[in-house]
Order: structure tokens, then sequence, then C-alpha cells
């Protein structure tokens, strides 16, 4: 029992490390850099993937309610990678390079699955967009997810047969 508890502890601490580094890459890039959107634009255009144009509460509360749906993004793709590197030892001997990995296809998967299917908007595909996007999901989300599960892997001694 108390290895799943440690488990659901790390699952939670690396969902909230990389989702923490990616909404902050995003209001850096996006919002800082290239003066694109607002923090609060950014986290209600997450709430939009769910509810469209239908405004609940007010501005702040589709913020807020964007910021529990990243870190439940964040957290799905935590693990599914802990479950997933359990079982492959490749994962966790060659963190760094599958991390980069991981985060091309979490942004196959949120752009060519999820967010066609939600009510956000879609921005018309572009190389430098694809570029920024794919590579804040690289180091924010896919290398840390990936470091972490590997260094709590190794801490077990448990490596895949």
């Amino acid at each position: 029992m108390k290895n799943k508890a440690s488990k659901s502890k790390a699952i939670l601490l690396t969902a909230f490390i990389a989702g923490t580094l990616d909404i902050l890459a995003a209001i850096l890039v996006y919002g800082v850099i290239m003066q694109r959107a607002t923090a609060l634009q950014i986290l209600k255009g997450i709430a939009a993937g769910l509810f469209g144009k239908i405004v609940i509460g007010n501005e702040t509360v589709m913020a807020i309610i964007g910021l529990i749906l990243h870190y439940f993004i964040a957290f799905c793709f935590t693990g599914f990678y802990f479950f997933v590197a359990r079982y492959a030892a490749l994962l966790q001997k060659n963190a760094a390079i599958y991390g980069l990995l991981y985060g091309t296809f979490v942004w196959m998967v949120m752009n060519l699955i999820v967010l066609p299917l939600s009510q956000a908007y879609i921005a018309p595909f572009s190389w430098p967009g694809f570029l920024r996007s794919v590579t804040i999901l690289m180091l924010c989300i896919g290398l840390p997810i990936s470091l972490m599960a590997a260094k709590y892997y190794k801490r077990l001694n448990l490596h895949a047969a």
C-alpha cells in the first residue's frame, strides 16, 4: 500500500511541476514575448475547450476552470507515462530522449485528437506555431515527466523485465 501512495504522490508532484512549467511557458511566450494574449485569456481559452463560448460565473471563474483543466490534462499525461515507463525499461534508461519524444506525442494527441473534439478555437497550422508549441511541450511536459518517472523507478530499483 505504501508503494501505491508513493507512486500517487510522485505522479501528482510530477503533474504539478510539468503543468506549472507548461502554463508559465505559454504565458511567457504568448503573453510576454509575443503579446498575443494575457494569462487570463490563455486560461479562459483552455476552459473554452470544454464550454465553448458559454461563460460560467465570470472571467475569473472561467480562468480558474481553465487552470484546473490544464492540470487535469497534465495529470493524465503524467499518469500515462508513469504507467508505460513501469513496463518499458527503455523509457527509464533513456529518459531525456524519450521525454522529448513524449512532448511531441503530447502535441500530436492534443492537436490531432483533443482540440478537434473540443469547442476551443484552433489556429490554422503554421510551422512557426508548431515549432513554438511542440518545443514548449517537449521541454515543459515531456522532459520533466520522463526524468521524474525515471528517477521514481530508479529509486524503487524497478526495471521492466
